[in-house]
């Protein structure tokens, strides 16, 4: 635990402080077979290019709100992660009509396009692979992130006292809040340095977004982070704790 830790961003910068090179986010989608592994390093480099995506390109400040129509996928949680270091406020399954901008996938298109204004989407097809044809509307995610610095600085820093993560429009927590609740969860887990946390649960609410993210991050640990979890036999769930060398189990 760092005294400087006041942000969720916080948490990142001292996870790359420590061993850069561990993994910190191991994504499994178990309808499709996919497995990707992000390293502390690799994580917070998606993050810097789609914070810089947000400030420079998209022109989010400070205090704007970011609908996220997003399921439990590692690119979702390199947005939360981005919506934190730039100030703006991540509003999981928010409204996109009362958003500044949203961010979806390919099945919330429809509900997306009530924004305002910037529209973002995500094919969450495996590698981060783009749409075959951009939705029209839509500026397509793979296609705008990979010319973005690998560093960013946020040009007004962030408050932590500000709104920093909300539910559906509800329940604002600012982002010290965020931190400490993190912690809270990774004690309540038994979560420590090394820790490799199994979460099945959706990113609809705090639980998920702490098991899948938040707490791992916290602690010092890891994620393996699973979407269509029920679709695993029990026999090849027990091979993925032992091969993924899981510690803790939520969901």
């Amino acid at each position: 635990m760092n005294a400087t830790e006041r942000t969720p961003a916080d948490l990142l910068r001292t996870a790359l402080t420590g061993d850069p090179g561990r993994p910190l986010v191991t994504f499994y989608d178990d309808s499709s077979g996919e497995r990707v592994e992000l390293s502390v390093a690799t994580f917070a480099n998606w993050v810097a290019k789609t914070a810089n995506l947000l400030q420079d390109d998209l022109g989010a400040e400070p205090g704007d709100r970011l609908a996220l129509l997003l399921p439990a996928h590692w690119q979702t949680a390199v947005w939360l992660l981005a919506g934190f270091s730039t100030g703006v406020v991540v509003d999981v399954a928010g409204d996109p009509a009362a958003a500044d901008l949203v961010v979806s996938g390919p099945d919330t298109l429809v509900e997306a396009r009530s924004c305002p204004g910037e529209r973002v989407a995500l094919s969450l097809r495996p590698m981060g692979a783009r749409f075959p044809q951009a939705p029209e509307g839509f500026l397509d995610y793979a296609v705008e992130v990979p010319g973005q610095g690998d560093h960013f600085t946020p040009y007004t820093p962030v408050d932590p006292e500000a709104g920093a993560l909300a539910f559906g429009g509800a329940r604002e927590l600012t982002g010290s809040q965020v931190v400490a609740r993190a912690r809270e969860d990774a004690s309540a887990l038994g979560l420590a340095p090394g820790s490799r946390l199994l979460s099945g649960l959706p990113y609809d609410g705090w639980s998920g977004l702490s098991a899948g993210l938040l707490a791992p991050l916290a602690a010092g640990g890891s994620v393996v982070l699973c979407r269509h979890l029920d679709r695993l036999a029990p026999d090849a769930l027990e091979q993925r704790r032992d091969s993924e060398r899981i510690t803790a189990t939520a969901g």
